[in-house]
């Protein structure tokens, strides 16, 4: 029996009179990489913000579990303790700090100042390309390398969880690979990840499960590979 880690029922989320998600079931064991996909305005950055708190605006209705404890009115900042780290769409980077400093930053729950490094600079061999900048402001990099950036630095509190909203946006295709590369290695090591993504066909190919999400429902769910090959999702999603 797989340890679930994540576990949201009933999710309800409305905005005033306007119903964003309208009570979805959905769950991540550990080990999976699972994925949420569907059309913008689906309802899924909206049940991400759910799951971390960061919705305050909103009405936030329905039951949501981490490791077995709800997470209910846990304040956002607190997650990282608790190993839930989350990517944002837009990336969300310190732009006035520089490329070390933000991954200083993403390992402020953690005192082994060693290990910390070592961390630094394992994720500067993953990613070259921050480490040949690792002085310079983060806000003075591309989108792509912005990317690398937040990710390398919600990886350096060693998540239990991961939740990567949109980490392909904007980016040039040659950055999408390197993005889904290193999102395949991350799982690979047992990195537990919820991923919200508009590429849908990257995001089947590298996940174990997946669901689709649209008008703040989820219409299907199943294996991942499975879904690949559904008609439904390839008229739908993959322009097939």
């Amino acid at each position: 029996m797989s340890e679930n880690i994540l576990n949201v029922a009933g999710l309800k989320v409305a905005y005033g009179g306007i119903k964003a998600v309208k009570g979805i079931d959905l769950r991540v064991d550990r080990g999976e990489l699972v994925t949420l996909i569907g059309a913008n305005g689906a309802g899924k950055t909206t049940t991400l913000k759910a799951i971390t708190g960061t919705l305050p605006s909103s009405k936030v209705e329905g039951s949501i579990t981490y490791q077995g404890q709800p997470l209910g009115s846990a304040k956002s900042f607190k997650l990282v303790q608790r190993k839930l780290a989350m990517v944002p769409e837009g990336r969300g980077v310190f732009t006035r700090m520089t490329i070390h400093e933000n991954l200083l930053m993403g390992a402020y729950t953690r005192a082994d100042k060693a290990g910390i490094e070592a961390d630094i600079e394992k994720w500067y061999a993953v990613f070259p390309r921050l480490k040949e900048r690792s002085g310079q402001l983060a806000g003075t990099l591309s989108g792509g390398e912005q990317q690398m950036l937040a990710m390398a630095r919600a990886l350096m509190c060693h998540p239990t969880l991961l939740l990567l909203d949109e980490p392909s946006m904007g980016l040039a295709p040659i950055m999408v690979e390197k993005i889904f590369e290193v999102i395949r290695d991350v799982s690979s090591q047992g990195i537990t990840i919820l991923l919200v993504e508009q590429n849908a066909r990257l995001a089947l190919q590298a996940a174990h499960r997946a669901y689709v999400m649209e008008s703040g429902t989820i219409t299907m769910s199943g294996n991942a590979q499975d879904m690949l090959h559904d008609p439904r999702v390839q008229a739908a999603y993959l322009g097939e």
